[in-house]
């Protein structure tokens, strides 16, 4: 069974193993580098550049958490719920309601 019964749950510990505003900024770096890759990969046809997608997004953010927040992702334990958080803190950046 799950420590969290919903995303409302979970994400406020999502963003406490965010803190750090190093590793918050690679999140969206990485984000964004996935955006980018699916727009070539779709709109140039060349579908094999989707698999780079997750190498972009994992890495970035997992550079983050190792080197910055010094802590475990999770994604490791609640893999659904925290590619849910990555988009929501990323919508939440690129609209001002959380500090880059």
């Amino acid at each position: 069974m799950s420590e969290f019964s919903s995303f409302r749950e979970f994400y406020p510990f999502y963003l406490s193993e965010h803190s750090n505003r190093t590793s918050r900024r690679l999140h969206v770096v990485g984000s964004t580098i996935v955006l980018l890759i699916l727009l070539y990969g779709l709109l140039s046809g060349r579908l094999v550049w989707l698999w780079l997608m997750p190498v972009a997004g994992y890495g970035f953010a997992w550079v983050g958490h190792f080197m910055f927040e010094k802590n475990r992702p999770a994604t490791f334990r609640h893999p659904l719920y925290s590619l849910m958080g990555d988009w929501v803190m990323y919508w939440q950046v690129l609209s001002g309601k959380m500090r880059f």
